[in-house]
C-alpha cells in the first residue's frame, strides 16, 4: 500500500467529515485548562463534579451562536464585530485577547515540557523549545485542508482521561449523588473554584477560534455564505447545514465536558482522598498520580496533557492571529501561504514566541496562567454581550437569527460569566 493510497483512506476516515466543533472543543481542555479541573478535583473531591453538566448547556450554546456566526456571514468574528461596534473598542477587545492568549500559551507550553519531561527524562526547557518549534511549523508549512486532519486526530488524546478512571476504584454511587447533590462549604476558597472551573470552559479565543473555522470550512468546500445562498432550492441545504453546526457543536462541547468531568473524577478519586489537596501545575498532576494510581495511569494522564497541548497552543495562536488580522482586514486563512498571508502567520509566530520567551523570564507559568485567566475575565462579557447582539441581529444575520432558547442560554451563560468576573476582582 503506496502513501497516496493510505492519505486518501485517512481523508475517508469519518473522523474527517466532523467540523470545527471537535476541534473546538478539545482545545477548550488545554493543559492550563487540565491544572484547573485538577484542583477542583484535588481540593474539593467529588463536590465539583456538579459544574460540568451545569456549564455545558452554556457553553454549547454560545460556541453555536459564534459558528452560526461565522457560516451565515461568512465572516469571521472580529468582522463582524468591526461592522456593528467602533473600531476603538474592537481593538481594546482584540488587544487584551491577544496578550491573554501569549500567556496562557506559555503556560500551556510550560505545562507541557514539564510532563514530557516527567515521561523522557528530558530536560523541559529543550521540550519546550521542540514543541514550540513543532506546533509553529505544523501551521505555516501544512495547508489547513491537511492541518486540520492533525487535529482532529490529536482528539483521541481526550479518551485518555476516561481510561485512567478504568485503572483506579471509583464509588460510582457517590459520584452520581455528588453530581446532582453537592455538598461543600460557601467560602472564598470555593467561590475561586467554581470560577476558575468556568472561566476556563468558556473561554474567548474559542470564541473567535470556531466562527474562522466556519468560514475556513465554507472556503474549502467552495461554498457561499448562507445569506447569499437565499434562492428557494436552496432553504433545505441551508436548514441541513444549521442543524449540522448545532449537531457538530453540542457534540464537541460533549466530548470536552465528558473530558473534564473524568479529569475532576480521577483527581477526586485519588488526590483527594490521598490528602492531596493543592496542584499548581499538570505536572504535579500527572505526578502524584504515579505513586497512587500507577505508572499506566500517570502515563495515561500525562499523554492526554502532551496531546492537548498540542491541540490547544495553535488554536490559542489561531484565534488571535484570526482576530486581529480581520480587525485590520489583513489577509487570514491557515490555508493561504506564509507568502499569501504574512501578516497573519507573523501573529502566530510571535504570540508561540513571545510565550516561548515567558519562560527565560522572571514570570513564573503560574504567574501567566493567572493574569490570563483575568484577561480572559475582563475580556469575555463584552465579548459575550456582543455575540449575543450580533447572533440577534436581522442586519447582521437575515433570517438565521438566534432562536429563543439559544438567546436564553447565551444571556444566562453571559450573566453568570458577569458575576464570575465581579467576584474575580472583589474576591
Amino acid at each position: 500500500m503506496n502513501l497516496s493510497t493510505i492519505w486518501t483512506r485517512i481523508k475517508q476516515h469519518p473522523l474527517s467529515r466532523v467540523g470545527p466543533g471537535l476541534v473546538t472543543g478539545v482545545a477548550d481542555d488545554d493543559p492550563s485548562g487540565i491544572v484547573t479541573y485538577s484542583q477542583a478535583g484535588a481540593q474539593f473531591g467529588l463536590n465539583m463534579l456538579w459544574t460540568m453538566p451545569f456549564a455545558y448547556p452554556l457553553m454549547s450554546t454560545i460556541q453555536v451562536l459564534c459558528a452560526r456566526i461565522g457560516r451565515v456571514t461568512g465572516r469571521g468574528l472580529s468582522a463582524n464585530m468591526k461592522l456593528a461596534f467602533p473600531p476603538a473598542v474592537l481593538i481594546i477587545l482584540v488587544s487584551i485577547l491577544l496578550i491573554a492568549n501569549v500567556l496562557n500559551i506559555a503556560a500551556d507550553i510550560a505545562a507541557m515540557g514539564e510532563v514530557a519531561q516527567l515521561v523522557t527524562g528530558v530536560n523541559w526547557h529543550i521540550m519546550t523549545g521542540v514543541f514550540v518549534l513543532f506546533t509553529l511549523l505544523l501551521q505555516i508549512l501544512i495547508p489547513y485542508r491537511h492541518y486540520v486532519f492533525f487535529l482532529k486526530w490529536l482528539s483521541l488524546s481526550l479518551l485518555a482521561y476516561g481510561a485512567v478512571l478504568f485503572t483506579v476504584h471509583v464509588p460510582w454511587g457517590d459520584v452520581i449523588w455528588s453530581t446532582f447533590f453537592p455538598s461543600f462549604p460557601m467560602n472564598a476558597d470555593s467561590a475561586a473554584v467554581v470560577v476558575g472551573v468556568f472561566g476556563t470552559t468558556i473561554s474567548p479565543y474559542l470564541f473567535f477560534w470556531q466562527a474562522s473555522q466556519e468560514v475556513e470550512d465554507m472556503n474549502m468546500r467552495h461554498e457561499k455564505s448562507l445569506l447569499k445562498d437565499v434562492d428557494e432550492p436552496g432553504k433545505l441545504e441551508i436548514h441541513s447545514e444549521l442543524r449540522r453546526i448545532s449537531w457538530d457543536t453540542w457534540s464537541g462541547m460533549l466530548y470536552s465536558n465528558v473530558a473534564a468531568y473524568c479529569i475532576i473524577l480521577a483527581t477526586a478519586v485519588t488526590l483527594d482522598v490521598a490528602g492531596i489537596r493543592d496542584i499548581n501545575t499538570a505536572a504535579e498532576a500527572a505526578s502524584a498520580l504515579r505513586p497512587l494510581a500507577g505508572e499506566f495511569a500517570f502515563l495515561l494522564f500525562a499523554l492526554g496533557i502532551l496531546g492537548v497541548g498540542l491541540m490547544g497552543v495553535p488554536v490559542l495562536a489561531g484565534s488571535a492571529a484570526y482576530a486581529l488580522s480581520e480587525v485590520f482586514g489583513w489577509r487570514s486563512s491557515l490555508e493561504d501561504t506564509a507568502k499569501q498571508a504574512s501578516k497573519f502567520y507573523l501573529i502566530i509566530a510571535l504570540s508561540v514566541l513571545g510565550a516561548l520567551a515567558i519562560q527565560y523570564s522572571p514570570i513564573s507559568p503560574m504567574k501567566a496562567l493567572f493574569w490570563s485567566a483575568v484577561l480572559n475575565g475582563v475580556v469575555a462579557v463584552p465579548l459575550m454581550v456582543a455575540i449575543m447582539i450580533l447572533s440577534s441581529s436581522t442586519s447582521v444575520m437575515g433570517p438565521h437569527v438566534a432562536t429563543r432558547s439559544m438567546k436564553i442560554f447565551g444571556w444566562l451563560a453571559t450573566a453568570f460569566m458577569a458575576i464570575a468576573a465581579i467576584y474575580m476582582f472583589i474576591a
